[in-house]
């Protein structure tokens, strides 16, 4: 069985729903636990460090910041690839490459055809608009 770290914003509410619908469909294992967070977590930790008098580069040496990216690079480094579902910022894209750079799977799954086209999804394995053609996508690599 293959495992899927699931990237994307906490701030999107399909995460679940889209994880879980992989699941049952694929029997892949999906991680999204990072998910659990909240849509907030991002912009609590920024305040929190703010009020703390830390610059960016300093907050990011911090314990919190450690530890959450600790937590991220565990199952990033387990799984065996993962998938971007858009719209999603710079840490989900970060993800991905990092996933791609040691030869995992990826995917990306838009949720509309992007305004404005970016040619540097041709590293990903596939970019699909439909969740249904992704989850076929998976059965076939997961034979």
């Amino acid at each position: 069985m293959a495992s899927i770290y699931l990237i994307g914003s906490l701030r999107n509410p399909e995460i679940p729903k889209i994880g879980k619908k992989i699941a049952q469909e694929t029997g892949i294992e999906v991680f999204q636990d990072w998910f659990s967070a909240g849509p907030i977590a991002d912009d609590s930790w920024q305040e929190h460090q703010k009020t703390l008098g830390l610059t960016y580069p300093e907050a990011l040496k911090g314990y919190a910041a450690k530890h959450v990216f600790d937590f991220d690079l565990h199952h990033l480094n387990r799984v065996d690839g993962g998938i971007l579902v858009l719209p999603a910022g710079k840490s989900a894209h970060l993800e991905l490459g990092w996933l791609l750079g040691k030869g995992k799977f990826g995917y990306v799954l838009f949720d509309k055809e992007p305004e404005r086209w970016d040619l540097m999804y041709n590293f990903a394995a596939g970019v699909f608009y439909n969740l249904d053609e992704l989850i076929n996508e998976l059965r076939n690599i997961c034979k």
